[in-house]
């Protein structure tokens, strides 16, 4: 079993790199390849379009198949929290290791690159395959040209553990997640005459009023006990509108995200909104200005997750933690695209999902103890 000083040291680095989603991961990444190169280990990185990003991808061992190990390097940003340390340096205290990206999901990249020399120690049966992806806190969008490879010059495994935060239980299913935004067009006029303007923020009001409702008949409808909450959520994160407090605001525009059961329909929630819009708003806003419109477009998707009843990703993760049983999460991961991709897919890795994206960010060392058994169980059972 690798050490957890190793992984103390690895995480240090990696957590010094500030891999925020709207930032270049670069630096990261050429570490994580030259720190390969020293064990022998050979990588070959997946850049983005504009070349300021990549995901990476090596394999130990020969053979077909294969165990993909799976993490994002990305993280989400620290603007706004108060954070008790430098959130971009590793701290040690009260059994914990706070920085920004320890739970999700540096992690578990540390504990998979300190298990290295360990894999490497062992000729194994089939081989072990490490992943880093790029932009996954941003639509799970850096993996994917990835993953487009895989059975051509990339090995494709037969199994992929993805390390998001579960405490290290076994992960067999979650949510998708659709990302839209609606814009509201309405027509200016000064404030102190409001009937001949449209006020885009008003009617903007309406629609999130809608959607609440949309959402509160939804979670009257559906009842899956397995996930927590048991049914699709709809909430608005952004909203932007108007230019001044004299003007009747011309435009404002909105993005909200659907949670959806891996069972419910994905589109529910947008036509509800649809229909309201043209029936009880739209028509009234025309009879103002001929040109005001309501247009909702998708920005992002991320598929559900849900592993096949005999998915050799779950039945291994069981073996190696001892679980008797499967839970589910409600937030997403890229084990979805990975299942799409033909790779049965599991999530299993350290760290509480309540501790990501906060501040003071931690994972305790009893969870990354827990980690590095799992990976050497994992060696143990792949040694030829």
């Amino acid at each position: 079993m690798a050490s957890l000083s190793d992984v103390q040291e690895l995480l240090a680095t990696l957590v010094g790199f500030d891999t925020t989603s709207a930032k270049s991961n670069l630096d990261l990444i050429a570490f994580v390849q030259d720190y390969l190169d020293g064990h022998g280990v050979a990588s070959t990185l997946v850049p983005s379009a504009d070349g300021q990003k990549a995901s990476l991808y090596a394999t130990i061992g020969d053979g077909e198949g294969g165990i993909g190990l799976s993490g994002h390097s990305d993280c989400v940003p620290v603007e706004g929290q108060s954070w008790t340390s430098d959130p971009f340096t590793l701290t040690r205290r009260d059994g914990r290791l706070y920085g920004r990206g320890t739970c999700d999901m540096k992690g578990f990249i540390a504990c998979v690159l300190a298990s290295v020399p360990l894999f490497k120690a062992h000729r194994l049966k089939e081989p072990i395959h490490i992943i880093i992806s790029y932009d996954e806190e941003v639509g799970c969008a850096g993996v994917r040209p990835l993953l487009e490879r895989l059975g051509q010059d990339l090995p494709r495994p037969r199994a992929v553990i993805v390390g998001e935060p579960t405490s290290m239980q076994v992960i067999d299913a979650h949510k998708r997640i659709d990302v839209y935004r609606t814009t509201v067009t309405g027509k200016e006029a000064h404030s102190s005459l409001p009937a001949l303007g449209v006020n885009a923020i008003s009617c903007a009001a309406e629609l999130i009023g809608a959607l609440d409702r949309i959402a509160e008949t939804i979670a009257t409808t559906e009842n899956d006990p397995r996930f927590e909450p048991p049914y699709s959520t709809v909430s608005v994160g952004v909203i932007d509108g108007g230019t001044a407090p004299n003007i009747v605001p011309k435009t404002c525009t909105f993005r909200w995200q659907v949670r959806s059961l891996p069972s419910a329909p994905a589109d529910e929630a947008p036509r509800a909104l649809s229909i309201f819009a043209d029936t009880a708003l739209v028509p009234k806003m025309r009879k103002v200005a001929k040109t005001a419109a309501i247009e909702t477009e998708s920005q992002t998707s991320v598929p559900a997750f849900t592993a096949g009843a005999q998915s050799d990703a779950g039945a291994l993760a069981m073996a190696l933690t001892g679980a008797n049983r499967t839970s589910t999460v409600s937030y997403a991961t890229e084990a979805g695209l990975f299942e799409q991709a033909g790779c049965p897919a599991v999530i299993c890795g350290p760290g509480d999902i309540a501790q990501a994206h906060a501040a003071d960010e931690f994972v305790s060392i009893a969870q990354f103890e827990a980690c590095l058994k799992f990976l050497g169980d994992l060696t143990e059972r792949l040694r030829a």
